[in-house]
């Protein structure tokens, strides 16, 4: 059964979140939220959906590497069997530079989802976090969908061809809202340079779909396609290509110039949310939906 959620999403840092956030962007008109780094306790989630009526909560993404997936499996049932058809758990493979451990990502997927089958986690309740030809492969086999990260419209295209009509394609899309493009351009180049350009998934697949080592150095063809930067209708049209390639469902992350450091990871900003982004959502919401 394909996953049924449609229009626009919000992603958010999973442990950023509170359930006033989950009201508002159920408020504003988003049908989903997706959470960035939750643990396999999926902590904190049966309260942003307490605190919503319709709004369906991902996972984006519990990484393979972070604990048991019997423990995962477990708390998906508690959440889906309280809050029935609104909780998809997204899963994904990490990133080497990341994540203690890593090795083998496609086996360890795949032995993550032995376990989530053993743990009776259902195939059309979870996605992957695919991006290369074979992690795509593997979600059309075992997964229900993709929740692609930090993709250009093409790249949702080829998801969509490996998944074909069944499958559940939500790309995620970055946007800074601004009348001052090249202010802008800049302010989405401080978000993409560090931590995604040093983070060998992410470059393996720009340069799979034709981007170029000098595009990888932080070029303006690059940081335009992988962030829609301009007013309300630009952003929109980027949207638009999303959908028209085919996606079911786009996830999007509004950045501006408020942010605060990672608490882990050395020099890696998080969005702040706060009044600006709200009215951000708000337009895009107006202008969008």
């Amino acid at each position: 059964m394909k996953i049924g959620l449609r229009g626009y999403g919000v992603w958010q840092v999973g442990a950023l979140t509170t359930p006033a956030m989950a009201a508002e962007i159920e408020q504003l008109g988003y049908s989903g939220l997706w959470l960035g780094g939750p643990g396999v306790d999926l902590a904190g989630i049966d309260e942003l959906l307490a605190a919503t009526e319709s709004l369906v909560v991902g996972s984006s993404i519990v990484n393979v590497w972070s604990g048991d997936p019997a423990v995962l499996a477990r708390s998906y049932q508690r959440v889906a069997s309280r809050f029935p058809g609104r909780f998809v758990l997204g899963i994904g493979a990490g990133h080497r530079e990341q994540s203690q451990g890593y090795e083998r990502p496609m086996d360890a997927v795949q032995r993550f989802l032995d376990a989530l089958d053993a743990g009776g986690v259902p195939v059309s309740g979870r996605v992957l976090a695919a991006l290369g030809p074979k992690m795509l492969e593997l979600a059309a086999e075992r997964a229900g969908g993709v929740v692609p990260y930090l993709v250009p419209p093409r790249h949702t295209r080829v998801a969509r061809a490996a998944l074909g009509a069944s499958g559940f394609v939500a790309p995620e899309q970055k946007v800074v809202v601004t009348s001052d493009v090249v202010r802008g351009r800049e302010v989405a180049r401080g978000r993409v340079e560090n931590p995604y350009l040093g983070l060998v998934n992410y470059t393996s697949n720009l340069r799979r779909l034709g981007y170029t080592d000098e595009d990888l150095a932080g070029s303006d063809r690059l940081i335009d396609d992988l962030v829609a930067v301009g007013d309300v209708s630009a952003v929109a049209a980027r949207l638009e290509e999303h959908r028209a390639a085919g996606a079911d469902h786009v996830v999007v992350q509004v950045i501006t110039e408020k942010y605060q450091m990672h608490p882990a990871l050395p020099g890696v900003r998080l969005q702040v949310y706060d009044d600006e982004v709200v009215r951000v959502y708000r337009e895009l919401a107006a202008g969008v939906f």
